[in-house]
């Protein structure tokens, strides 16, 4: 289960095929070192995304 703690890095690592989902709610910057350590809530505070809506649709 995907959660807004999970930093991007390990999600990645985990489900990589969830990368598309990222990349379609607008964080295109999934390759940079600094994203990897960042919560699913930090990058979505960062980039005006819901994040509650974005955990729904990454656990689908």
């Amino acid at each position: 289960m995907i959660d807004k703690n999970m930093k991007i890095g390990d999600l990645l690592e985990i489900a990589p095929e969830k990368a598309d989902i990222l990349l379609n709610a607008g964080m295109h910057c999934l390759g940079c070192p600094s994203s990897q350590a960042e919560t699913l809530e930090e990058a979505c505070e960062v980039h005006g995304i819901d994040v509650d809506e974005l955990v729904k649709e990454l656990n689908k």
